[in-house]
């Protein structure tokens, strides 16, 4: 696969997967923040081994990345949250990728609410960024609101919703 071929799957993988890869991120470790950036890592991981994916298994081949970067993050952590073991998972996640039906689907509906709570000078552009997954110049784009103005908003509403978000609200 060529550079740009690269560049284009993996555009393509972040597209169709983030918020799944996300959400089992946050189910494993139950801290939004971290979730966050083990999803980041996942992609960056794919894109590393992209000569490795099938393409008829791409979703369970992702999926998998994920829960590997989250297994490691616990263990390095020793923190025991949630299944931290290869064999804890079920059988179902590493045969056919079925993780919208393992992990919870209220995951991004309680971040919403959560955003709902801060000031309304924060809120709009911590859902578009933490719920929607837009990047702070689209939001910059799309509000017709400075750049800057859109950082500050984020990084102030990631400090509220950091005291806000507790583990608890993602564990089952």
């Amino acid at each position: 696969m060529g550079n740009t071929d690269s560049k284009e799957k993996l555009i393509e993988l972040m597209n169709k997967y983030q918020n799944l890869v996300f959400s089992i991120c946050l189910k494993m470790t139950g801290d939004y923040f971290c979730a966050e950036d083990i999803t980041q890592e996942t992609f960056i991981s794919a894109y590393e081994h992209l000569e490795n994916l099938d393409e008829t298994l791409e979703k369970a081949w992702i999926c998998r990345i994920a829960s590997n970067k989250c297994i490691d993050y616990l263990k390095a952590a020793e923190r025991r949250a949630a299944p931290t073991a290869e064999e804890e998972m079920p059988e179902t996640v590493s045969r056919d990728g079925s993780f919208e039906e393992f992990f919870a689907k209220d995951i991004v509906e309680n971040i919403r609410e959560k955003c709902d709570d801060l000031p309304k000078t924060y809120a709009f552009a911590a859902e578009m960024y933490f719920v929607d997954g837009m990047t702070a110049k689209e939001i910059s784009e799309k509000t017709d609101t400075p750049l800057k103005s859109v950082q500050t908003r984020i990084r102030r509403a990631r400090e509220m919703l950091q005291k806000m978000v507790r583990k608890e609200d993602f564990l089952s």
